[in-house]
């Protein structure tokens, strides 16, 4: 912290009687410096970051702080308050104030730092000796680490007293625990006992909105707090000085987890099936011990948690030792499925509107500029049209999601207008993807160029959006766009142009394609593929036989095994009978991971069956060239489909073959005895369940 703070950032007569004057009296020596542009605009983020939750803590101290575009370069100002001042603390006002300005796009290096002085500030030998301390440029010294806490209370008068008149007593120096970039542990060596027994094994996650303090004075909080308790307490610090994940191992060898968090936890799911505590960040900071002796009461008990909903693509983006290959894979499949939703609520919606207006609505007039409202063909075209804007997002959300998955919220803005750009120049699809790839890695190498201080506060804002896309803005429309866009519509004019036996086998390879993961990448890079055809206002009948025959193959599986289990259910075990019961909902909505139970089960039956019938299906609708519009629906928008009897047709014969053929493979294996291996099957079931977006099918 060499140059963060200064004796000129040090004030140890603070005569502010308010958190917002003493910010203000702080703030004021960062200006005089150049450290803050913008007074007023840096205050009031600061107002802003203090009213999500109070920045007091136990023990006389505040610690306002925020990012800030207004910040040239990560700052650190001190007061020192002979009165006190309230910064919201359960047991009184703050006498040490810390005023943290981190620029909003600060380097880890710099908060790296931050995190350290947050850490600090839970030992109280530390604090003990800024309360001691009488010069300013010692002060900083004291807080930049200069000098040891232990030299600067030597010459301090004995027995000094905080703001609430309460001693202070040393605490273990703040080097007994280790911090690190994968998360940090107490030592509990001493505390393990004659008896050789091992501790109680903790695992904790801590986050605040800013990243910057209470994240890592939770943490410390949590690990002194264990290291007098006698339990080992390994913290993963979700802050922004980096966010690296904890080792599976140590995960699954902890006997309860601590979240105290307020923001959401990344990747969640890693921690299901443990006794967990659940509270704010501030409760990790305030009550530590409170929070390890509810953790070991719940394992006591026997009480676990239960798995969580999956979070966003880019925080299930895995270890960095991941190959090339499955990051693309990843980043790819970021972008659909941000894209679905788009594609089924547009899809549904343009295809109500031909059910209501009939196959003209498309060339309706503007319901802006004509619209009644007891005439269906007013309510046809009103579907129609918001489906239309619905489908004019999809490729850029597919671009600016593969970006985000790549590079986080700075590849957002050059994603996006990438897959504009592929709108207006007719690359479609095809040149969404490309879009999304070259902005994410455009970003990533804009962040690998070393800044200058001054720079860094509007990077995130101006210098990166504006550098990217412009850079994204050149490549499409004047060095790739051509090419994609020619790839595009040759591609178009190739599936216009398939008849018979080409469209027969194109079907059976997308009915493959879907039943091969069941929800997996290979099934979305089929339902991508025929998505993206139907993506304009006026598709052309093959992509709409392409929608139809991945819808209907994509049925098959949930559908065979609910089937089987209904005619063969001696084959089944009992659980496999229950979920066969719930597959013939999900089989008929067109969500194919009701089959994954089976699947997962008995993986060498269940999914070569499954694609056996896919096949069928696939080649079937194809072969009776049934249309589909909408995207999704699975039988309830059979009204909508060209051909509906024999697409039906097609469906029944490929949940037929797969029955068949699973009931034979089945009965000529010894059954296993009933219920075995249900558990093994059903968690294997859950994870791949919560790992899949249903939308999709």
């Amino acid at each position: 912290m060499s140059e963060m703070i200064t004796a000129d950032l040090v004030d140890l007569d603070l005569s502010a009687e308010t958190k917002e004057a003493a910010a203000r009296a702080l703030a004021e020596r960062m200006v005089t410096l150049g450290r803050v542009t913008d007074l007023e605009g840096f205050l009031a983020d600061v107002a802003a970051r203090e009213a999500q939750m109070p920045t007091g803590l136990d023990g006389g101290i505040g610690i306002p702080h925020c990012r800030s575009v207004h910040v040239t370069e990560p700052t650190l100002g001190f007061g020192r308050s002979a009165a006190g001042i309230d910064f919201g603390a359960p047991d009184g006002p703050a006498d040490l104030i810390f005023l943290i300005a981190a620029p909003a796009g600060a380097d880890d290096a710099h908060l790296t730092i931050l995190s350290s002085l947050a850490r600090q500030l839970m030992n109280a030998e530390f604090t003990s000796a800024l309360r001691a301390v009488d010069d300013a440029a010692a002060a900083a010294a004291l807080i930049r680490g200069d000098e040891s806490p232990a030299a600067a209370a030597s010459t301090a008068p004995e027995g000094t007293e905080s703001a609430d008149g309460s001693k202070d007593s040393v605490a273990v120096s703040a080097a007994a625990s280790a911090d690190t970039a994968t998360g940090t542990t107490t030592d509990t060596t001493a505390d393990t006992g004659a008896s050789g027994e091992r501790p109680f094994r903790i695992v904790a996650v801590t986050s605040c909105p800013t990243g910057i303090a209470h994240t890592y004075m939770a943490a410390e909080s949590l690990e002194n707090a264990g290291r007098e308790a006698g339990v080992e307490v390994v913290v993963e610090t979700q802050g922004s000085a980096g966010f690296t994940r904890l080792d599976p191992a140590v995960i699954a060898a902890a006997d309860g987890v601590i979240f105290a968090h307020d923001v959401p936890v990344r990747d969640k799911d890693r921690f299901a099936g443990k006794p967990t505590v659940d509270v704010g960040v501030k409760a990790g900071i305030n009550k530590p011990a409170e929070l390890i002796t509810e953790v070991r009461g719940k394992a006591a008990r026997g009480e676990v948690s239960a798995g969580s909903a999956p979070g966003t693509p880019v925080e299930r983006s895995g270890d960095s030792a991941e190959g090339y290959g499955t990051k693309l894979r990843k980043w790819l499949m970021s972008g659909v499925s941000y894209m679905v939703p788009f594609v089924a609520a547009g899809g549904l919606l343009i295809a109500l509107g031909f059910a209501i207006g009939g196959y003209k609505i498309n060339k309706a007039p503007s319901v802006m500029d004509h619209f009644m409202w007891l005439q269906a063909d007013s309510w046809g075209a009103l579907f129609f049209q918001i489906g239309v804007v619905s489908f004019g997002f999809l490729v850029p959300v597919l671009a600016g999601y593969i970006a985000y998955g790549m590079a986080d919220r700075p590849g957002l803005v050059p994603g996006f207008v990438g897959g504009a750009i592929s709108l207006t120049i007719n690359a479609g699809f095809l040149g969404g993807l490309a879009a999304g790839l070259i902005a994410g890695g455009v970003v990533i190498g804009i962040q690998k160029v070393k800044i200058p201080a001054s720079l860094r506060g509007i990077m995130p804002v101006v210098v990166i959006p504006l550098i990217s896309a412009a850079i994204v803005g050149f490549l499409m429309f004047v060095v790739i766009g051509k090419p994609i866009a020619s790839a595009q519509k040759g591609m178009t004019d190739w599936l216009n142009g398939l008849t018979g036996t080409n469209a027969v086998l194109l079907g059976a390879l997308l009915g493959l394609m879907m039943c091969f993961d069941l929800g997996g990448p290979v099934n979305k890079v089929a339902y991508t593929f025929a998505t993206a055809g139907i993506a304009v206002a006026s598709p052309s009948d093959s992509a709409m036989k392409i929608m139809a025959a991945v819808m209907a193959a994509g049925m098959v599986p949930p559908l065979a095994m609910a089937l089987a289990t209904t005619v063969r259910g001696k084959l089944f075990t009992q659980t496999e009978r229950e979920n066969g019961k719930a597959a013939w909902v999900l089989g008929a909505s067109f969500i194919s991971e009701g089959a994954i139970p089976f699947a997962a089960a008995d993986p060498l039956r269940v999914i070569p069956s499954a694609m056996v019938g896919g096949a069928v299906t696939g080649s079937l609708s194809m072969a009776f060239g049934a249309t589909l519009r909408a995207p999704h629906g699975g039988i309830f928008v059979v009204p909508l489909i060209g051909n509906p009897f024999l697409y039906l047709i097609a469906i029944a014969a490929g949940v037929c073959v797969t029955t068949a053929l699973v009931v034979v493979l089945k009965g000529m294996r010894k059954q296993a005895p009933e219920g075995t291996g249900a558990g093994v099957a059903d968690t294997a079931i859950a994870a791949k369940v919560d790992s899949k977006e249903p939308v999709a099918a």
